[in-house]
């Protein structure tokens, strides 16, 4: 039995008789309350399913599908002012929304000044501590039994000298199977141990006592070089806490811009004369 003519079977009991067949004919399935639900809706939901399994998707939607529709109408009936009111303020807070978002994008910068910057972090120093500790540096995975790891060891050491480093990426491209420089990018000691087998605590003591740190597993030999390191509990370093400053001072720029946009469109109102106002 096809899958169509089966869920009309179920829902017979859910059209009126006498326009059964017209209304089979272009494909309508059931109706409440001036709406119509097509076969097609429901024949998406049965695909692969056993005739059986068709008919009871099919009753279980479309009972569904009239209670949601008998729910709006009770709701619109009872509560129709309110839903009005509803409807009505969430409309004005999208096209306020929307107002404001393109005047942002359009005509406030989003260029925050080094020395503002700085005025803030200078200011606010008290909020600026780490949770975690940062730092930069190189980090080389090898295998064990790799050759020339002594003087590895000695290069990666100043991985600001050209030579060294040029020297170094050489070896990390025949050799190593993880190199990450990473000297101008800070990066936590989370980040760090996802690459290295080392234990948290046993990682913080070691970056407060040593710069470069190496350790052993059966597969291969990490190096880490520190370059720079701030623990947790430290200032942050405001090269390190600059985004969240920017995005603290662009955040309340904007409240700024937005007000000040919003008196422009008031005040220019009146003096076109498109608002008047009648004093008491």
């Amino acid at each position: 039995m096809k899958k169509a003519t089966i869920i009309l079977l179920v829902l017979t009991l859910l059209v009126g008789c006498d326009r059964l067949d017209i209304k089979r004919l272009q494909g309508v399935v059931a109706e409440c309350n001036g709406e119509s639900l097509l076969a097609t809706e429901i024949e998406a939901l049965t695909l692969g399913l056993s005739a059986e399994d068709s008919a009871q998707v099919a009753e279980q939607y479309v009972h569904q599908w009239a209670i949601n529709l008998l729910m709006k109408d009770v709701i619109r009936g009872n509560q129709n002012k309110e839903i009005e009111r509803l409807v009505a303020e969430y409309r004005r807070s999208l096209y306020q929304h929307e107002w404001e978002q393109h005047l942002v994008a359009r005509r406030m910068s989003q260029h925050v000044e080094d020395s503002v910057v700085l005025a803030y972090y200078e200011a606010n120093k008290h909020h600026f501590v780490l949770r975690e500790t940062i730092l930069r540096g190189v980090l080389l995975v090898v295998p064990n039994g790799a050759p020339s790891m002594d003087q590895l060891k000695r290069y990666i050491v100043e991985p600001q000298d050209e030579e060294h480093i040029e020297w170094v990426e050489k070896y990390a491209y025949q050799y190593a199977s993880g190199y990450e420089l990473f000297l101008d990018e800070w990066k936590t000691a989370n980040q760090i141990l996802l690459r290295m087998p080392f234990e948290e605590d046993n990682l913080q003591k070691q970056l407060k006592q040593q710069r470069q740190i190496t350790m052993q597993d059966s597969l291969n030999s990490y190096i880490l070089q520190v370059v720079d390191v701030y623990v947790k509990g430290e200032q942050m370093p405001i090269d390190y806490a600059r985004k969240e400053i920017e995005k603290i001072i662009l955040s309340q720029r904007q409240v700024d811009f937005i007000e000040s946009e919003r008196e422009n469109l008031y005040n220019n109102a009146i003096q076109s004369g498109k608002l008047k106002r009648y004093e008491k």
